[in-house]
């Protein structure tokens, strides 16, 4: 397990929703590049396999529970994190979820809780966190956010409001903390395979029949049939973003946004080149139409 040869700008990560996907491949390559990772995360049991996989290695990685919508469960992670490895030099915020459901069923609570995880949890543990790096004039904030935070597709409604959210937040927080040697960094991946697919589909579960059999059955059918597509061709690996997270952190100074995949990229150029009624014939023609 080699640590890169030059000097580390930065030492002690906290990464949230790092015991799986594609925050689990950031905080191990992280680890064996030397840096010393505290991978946050509330189930248990993926937090005692990602330490023992870490320790047999001999990986400076810890786990910590965090749960990013709860106040007190922020507090004592980031207590515990500091209490271990003194100040917090990278945040990754990378906990989200995703629900899959046509705007027109989907209930306020399911959205509540999408923005509670995807975006005031992103806020909440920078405001942990922010203050120290002001006064240490030094630190790196990464959010995860999605090619969804670039274009809005279908039935992913509450999805990509909590990715546009977060891509205008960052943008803000970006430019407030610039004069304190912090950097704001975002992260957008297009389709990756991970659990995240399958955790969305178990949280949507609700709305499929209704999706499945009303009205939007043709929009649900082929939708799914798209990603399901897009997923199963897709090359990449949360290995890939990993480096692009690493990428991010080295780069001194960072870009303030990373893309990765062809489909994030493709999604950059689409809002730039494309009109709103010309993406949405695009849209219509891809979704709606009759398929045998």
């Amino acid at each position: 397990m080699a640590a890169p040869q030059e000097r580390k700008q930065f030492s002690t990560v906290l990464i949230t929703g790092g015991t799986d996907g594609l925050g689990r491949a950031a905080a191990l390559l992280l680890a064996e590049q030397g840096y010393r990772v505290f991978a946050a995360g509330r189930n248990p049991e993926r937090r005692a396999q990602l330490e023992a996989y870490a320790r047999e290695r001999g990986m400076p990685l810890e786990t910590v529970e965090m749960d990013v919508c709860d106040d007190g469960s922020v507090d004592r992670a980031v207590a515990q994190v500091r209490s271990k490895a003194g100040p917090i030099e990278i945040l990754i915020n990378n906990a989200g979820i995703g629900y899959l459901a046509p705007m027109e069923i989907v209930e306020i609570e399911h959205l509540q809780r999408q923005f509670e995880t995807n975006l005031f949890g992103v806020v909440r543990v920078t405001q942990r966190v922010l203050p120290e790096m002001r006064e240490r004039r030094r630190g790196r904030i990464i959010n995860m956010s999605s090619a969804a935070g670039k274009v809005a597709q279908p039935l992913y409604g509450p999805y990509s409001a909590s990715k546009f959210a977060l891509e205008a937040i960052s943008d803000a927080l970006r430019v407030e903390v610039s004069a304190f040697g912090i950097a704001v960094v975002l992260i957008e991946p297009g389709y990756i395979p991970t659990g995240f697919q399958g955790v969305s589909m178990e949280l949507s579960s609700p709305y499929a029949p209704a999706a499945e059999n009303g009205p939007y059955k043709t929009l649900y059918r082929n939708f799914k049939k798209a990603r399901n597509r897009s997923l199963s061709a897709s090359p990449y690996t949360p290995e890939d973003c990993a480096r692009v997270i690493l990428r991010a952190i080295r780069d001194n100074p960072p870009r303030p946004r990373y893309t990765v995949t062809r489909l994030a990229r493709v999604a950059t150029w689409v809002k730039r080149l494309l009109s709103d009624r010309a993406l949405d014939r695009y849209m219509i023609r891809t979704y709606w139409r009759e398929r045998g």
